[in-house]
C-alpha cells in the first residue's frame, strides 16, 4: 500500500506539468480511491486472485490494455508480474524502475552508511526517461475533505487539534512499543483529539482498548472505508506513524507526518513526501548499530525487536507538539 501512495505525489506532479498528459493507472480495486483527485488520471483496476490470476490472466489483462494503444508503459514495480505482463503488451516504449537494489543490499549489510535516491525519485525518473522531466519541489495537494454524516457522528462533536496515530506495521521490528505508545496517547490526548489508525481483528482489539482507557481518544480502525479514512487524514493537523502505508497516503494529502523508524531506515529511500528530515525519529544506532537491517523491516538480529523502543515517549510528544506549533505559526503570519 505505501509503494502505491507513493505514486500519487509523483503523478499529481506529472499531469500538473504535462496538462496534455491522460494517465491510466493500473492497480489493485481496493487502491482506486488514493487517485482520486488527480486530473487527467483514470484507474484499470486489477483482479490478480480472479480474472487476471496467472499468466493466462495476465495475458487476458494485457488484450484488454492493448485495446487503448498506449503510447508509453511506465513500470513503477519492476517485479515479476509487470514483466511477465511486458511480453504480452503491444508498445515500444516500456520502461522500468531501477529499484537500486544493489545499492539497498550494500545499506543494509553494513558497508555503506548514506542517503540513496528516494523511491519517489525514482518513481519520477521513469518518465524522465520517457521524454517529461519533472520538478518534485512543489507539490501541489487537495484541500481537506468535507467529512460525511457517519464520519462526523463516530469523531464527535470536539473542536481540538487532531493527531492521527497509527502504531501498527507489517513487521514488529517497524513498531515502537505498544506500552509505549501507550504513554504518548495520553499525553497527547490531555491536549488534542487522538485518532487511531490500524486494520485487522487483532489491531482493532488493541486499539478499543486504547480508546476505552482515554478521553478525546477514538478508534476508527475497521469502522469506515478507505475513502473515509482518507478524507479523515486529509483534516489532521500532524500523523503520527510508524515506517508504514499511512505516513504515505497521509504525506501524498498533504499532511505532516512525524514517523518513528525501527529497524529500517529513511536512508532507503522511504521516507514519506515532502517531509522535513527531522520529523523522522530514529532508533539509536549506538545501541543498535547494524540498522538498518533490512529494507522491509522483516529481517533484523536478536535483540533487535524493540530498537523502536530506544526513542523515549517524551520525545515523541515534545516532536509532535513542535510541529503543531510551527503550522499554528504559520497559520498567523
Amino acid at each position: 500500500m505505501g509503494d502505491v501512495a507513493m505514486t500519487v505525489p509523483v503523478l499529481r506532479a506529472l499531469t500538473e506539468q504535462y496538462p496534455e498528459l491522460k494517465i491510466t493507472v493500473l492497480t489493485r480495486t481496493f487502491f482506486i480511491p488514493f487517485f482520486r483527485d488527480i486530473k487527467n488520471v483514470t484507474v484499470f483496476p486489477v483482479d490478480l486472485k480472479g480474472q487476471h490470476k496467472g499468466v493466462f490472466g495476465l495475458y487476458k489483462l494485457a488484450r484488454e490494455l492493448n485495446k487503448n494503444k498506449f503510447y508509453a508503459i511506465a513500470d513503477l514495480h519492476n517485479v515479476l508480474r509487470s514483466k511477465l505482463l511486458k511480453q504480452f503488451l503491444k508498445t515500444k516504449r516500456f520502461v522500468s524502475i531501477d529499484k537500486g537494489r544493489k545499492e539497498k543490499k550494500q545499506l543494509t549489510s553494513g558497508r555503506v552508511f548514506k542517503p540513496l535516491t528516494t523511491t519517489h525519485q525514482r518513481y519520477a525518473r521513469v518518465f524522465e526517461t520517457l521524454g517529461f522531466q519533472l520538478d518534485l519541489s512543489h507539490p501541489v495537494f487537495p484541500d481537506p475533505s468535507v467529512l460525511n454524516k457517519k464520519t462526523l457522528r463516530l469523531l464527535g462533536e470536539n473542536v481540538k487539534k487532531c493527531i492521527g496515530i497509527a502504531p501498527f506495521a507489517a513487521h514488529e521490528g517497524k513498531m515502537y512499543p505498544l506500552n509505549l505508545m501507550r504513554r504518548v496517547i495520553e499525553a497527547l490526548s490531555k491536549d488534542y483529539q487522538v485518532i487511531l489508525f490500524g486494520g485487522g481483528a487483532s489491531e482493532i482489539a488493541i486499539l478499543d482498548a486504547v480508546e476505552k482507557n482515554f478521553k478525546n481518544v477514538v478508534n476508527i480502525a475497521g469502522k469506515l472505508s478507505l475513502e473515509e479514512e482518507m478524507d479523515v487524514i486529509s483534516n489532521l493537523d500532524v500523523m503520527l506513524s510508524m515506517d508504514s502505508g499511512n505516513a504515505h497516503i497521509a504525506a501524498m494529502l498533504g499532511v505532516k507526518v512525524v514517523t518513528i523508524w525501527g529497524v529500517t531506515h529513511p536512508y532507503a529511500g522511504f521516507a514519506p513526501f515532502n517531509q522535513p528530515e527531522d520529523y523522522a525519529l530514529l532508533a539509536d544506532r549506538t545501541q543498535f548499530p547494524d540498522i538498518p537491517t533490512s529494507v522491509y523491516g522483516n529481517k533484523y538480529p536478536e535483540g533487535y525487536k524493540t530498537a523502536a523502543g530506544s526513542i523515549l515517549p517524551k520525545v515523541v510528544v515534545e516532536k509532535i507538539k513542535s510541529v503543531i506549533t510551527r503550522r499554528e505559526g504559520r497559520t498567523t503570519k
